[in-house]
């Protein structure tokens, strides 16, 4: 079990079928559980140790992609906040950005076929019972998909406002994609996702009138936790405020 999160410790990459260990595979308390103030500090010794092994692989993973000046996006959202409409719609948009994809889920390989459908190479992690990618499977997933030179990356995080906030993959960018058929308090819920944050996508708007959301008061809860973070509100399906979306995109290698 993971020792930070305590998700499941193994990934199967759908490519290939297999099962993969986090690089966290033996990091396992077993102290009893009424041990006390010794199995509290371990608990907290392993969970550095975990976070600092995955350190090392995110700089690795990211020395290898700027080697190739591949521009990689870390993108989190809760499930069904709609990242993967967004991917489908930015690859036919943009195919001069070469996108490229990994898609990260509990399982199925539903997500990449949509990803290839929509013209793009990807991927597909699934994570069995983990609730995060970590940098070692995308370290294996580099590998395997070898993004062009030049090109973008996306990378799909598992639908969670927790847990992948907390693994650096080796990414130049992160984007959490917020709807308006969620609450308007979610930075304010989960402020370590949002004040990461370099980018912060407010989809569906186009079901607006239909739900109970204040988007200036998310507008003013996300700038909260971070100050910097810019806030793009957006319809992936109908299009709308997808030209703000695609000069912030372009904005970075500029």
């Amino acid at each position: 079990m993971c020792a930070t999160c305590g998700c499941s410790t193994h990934d199967r990459d759908a490519t290939s079928g297999h099962h993969h260990p986090h690089d966290h595979d033996h990091d396992h308390d077993h102290a009893h559980p009424h041990a006390g103030d010794d199995a509290g500090h371990r608990l907290l010794t392993l969970e550095r140790d975990v976070l600092a092994r995955n350190q090392a692989l995110a700089e690795r993973n990211r020395g290898w992609l700027a080697g190739r000046g591949a521009f990689a996006i870390n993108l989190m959202s809760s499930p069904g906040a709609g990242k993967t409409t967004l991917l489908e719609r930015t690859i036919r948009d943009l195919p001069a950005a070469r996108i490229s994809v990994i898609e990260g889920d509990q399982e199925t390989e539903r997500d990449a076929e949509r990803i290839r459908a929509a013209g793009a190479r990807a991927i597909q992690i699934n994570t069995g019972a983990g609730c995060h990618l970590d940098a070692s499977m995308v370290e294996r997933a580099l590998r395997a998909l070898e993004p062009p030179d030049g090109s973008t990356l996306m990378i799909e995080n598992v639908g969670n406002l927790v847990c992948p906030s907390l693994f650096d993959l080796g990414e130049s960018a992160r984007v959490v994609i917020a709807s308006v058929a969620e609450g308007d308090d979610k930075p304010l819920k989960y402020p370590h996702m949002f004040r990461g944050a370099t980018a912060v996508l407010l989809n569906k708007m186009d079901l607006l009138p239909h739900v109970s959301f204040d988007v200036e008061a998310f507008t003013r809860h996300a700038r909260k936790v971070n100050p910097r973070v810019e806030v793009l509100p957006l319809s992936a399906t109908r299009g709308e405020g997808l030209d703000g979306w695609y000069r912030w995109l372009q904005g970075p290698r500029a």
